[in-house]
Order: C-alpha cells, then structure tokens, then sequence
C-alpha cells in the first residue's frame, strides 16, 4: 500500500534533523583539517588582522622563565580560571609616563568590555621586581595625584592586575615590538599565547572590537 504524502513529508523531516548533528561534525572536520594543515588562516579569513597585529607566530609566555611578585616561580597556566588576558610591558626599573599610560588605556578597554569583562584578565610583565620598580609620574592619566610606589599604584589603582618578572632576554624574546614602540601591548588567550600586539596609535574602539569578536567566535 503507498504511503500517504503526510507520512513521507514526516519523514523526510525526520531524515533531515537526524543529518543536522552529522553534517555539522563533517563540516568541523573539514574546518580542522585545513587550519591544522596550514591550508586555511582562520584568523585572517574571519577579519581580525586588520586592527592588531598578528604575531606570528605566537610565542607562549610558559616558555620563559617567570616570577611572581614575591620572587617564586610562577606559570599564566596555573591563573584559574582560564581566561583572555591583556599583558602590559615594563622595561627597566621604572614605570614612565608612557608605561602608566598604557596601564590606564588598557584598564578603560577591559571596563569597557561590560559584560565579558569577566573573561579577561591584565597582566604586567617587567624586568624588575615591583619593590625595585619606581612609578616615573607625579600625575596619573585621570589626573589624581601618583602613589608613592609603583607597588601602591598597582594596589590602588589596577587591583586583580598580576604581575610578573623575567629576565632582560626572556623580555626581549617575548616582546621584540616592544623595543620598536615603547606603548605596545599584546593580547594572551587562554593557553598563554602571545597571538596579538597592539599600540598607542590604534583607537581603543577598534581594540574592543577585535576583543568582542575574539570573544564571541
């Protein structure tokens, strides 16, 4: 006896949500083997690269040799939770207008991301140990009035922030843009790698939407 049209019109229904989960598996599949193959940047192809600049390739920052603000050996893989992060470079024994200024930019972006301000993080990563370090401003960029240390100053003003030491060649081989301008900053994910750099010559606007669309995709 032939089947009536509703029942072959169910399905087919029935057919084409159960081939949903497994064309979306052999798509993911697909998308797998091209970016791991090298065949396809997807960072490229989903538009990113045009406001920060891809490092390439990523360095990992547990590669180096890091410390803690007590001295201790420390690992970005052992923050918890995992989490986005903004790093802020310190060269040398003193915070300087331009370091105090990137400290502060990057403080406005991570408010400014609202409500994923909670999957990122800031980081600072210097040469010195922050009692050693000096904070070279009398005025900060909101205009208050500086705090006597650089200690205090991370303390009052950029609580949650970590920071961390290395050694004048692990800085060095970390941040190489930084020695070209002195307001690079980069953007760690999750695993801790360094995968983008951004300056003081790139609108903060354009900065929360590569961050949004990281964040979203």
């Amino acid at each position: 006896m032939e089947q009536t049209t509703p029942v072959k019109n169910n399905r087919a229904v029935l057919l084409l949500i159960g081939g949903i989960p497994v064309t979306m598996i052999l798509a993911a599949t697909w998308l797998w083997f091209f970016v791991a193959s090298g065949d396809l940047d997807l960072v490229q192809a989903l538009g990113t690269a045009n406001r920060g600049t891809l490092v390439e390739p990523p360095r990992q920052l547990d590669d180096r040799d890091l410390t803690d603000d007590t001295a201790l050996p420390a690992k970005f893989a052992d923050l918890d939770p995992p989490r986005w992060a903004f790093l802020v470079p310190g060269d040398g024994a003193s915070c300087d207008a331009q370091c105090e200024k990137t400290l502060y930019t990057t403080r406005q972006i991570h408010i400014a991301l609202g409500k994923e301000f909670n999957r990122v993080r800031r980081l600072y990563v210097g040469t010195d140990a922050l009692a050693d370090t000096r904070l070279g401003v009398s005025e900060l960029s909101d205009g208050a009035p500086a705090p006597a240390s650089f200690a205090d100053y991370l303390d009052t003003e950029h609580r949650g922030l970590n920071a961390f030491t290395v050694s004048d060649a692990d800085f060095a081989a970390l941040f190489p843009e930084y020695a070209e301008n002195d307001s690079t900053w980069y953007l760690v994910d999750p695993k801790g790698w360094i995968m983008m750099s951004y300056n003081g010559e790139i609108p903060y606007k354009d900065v929360i939407s590569d961050l949004k669309f990281l964040l979203k995709n």
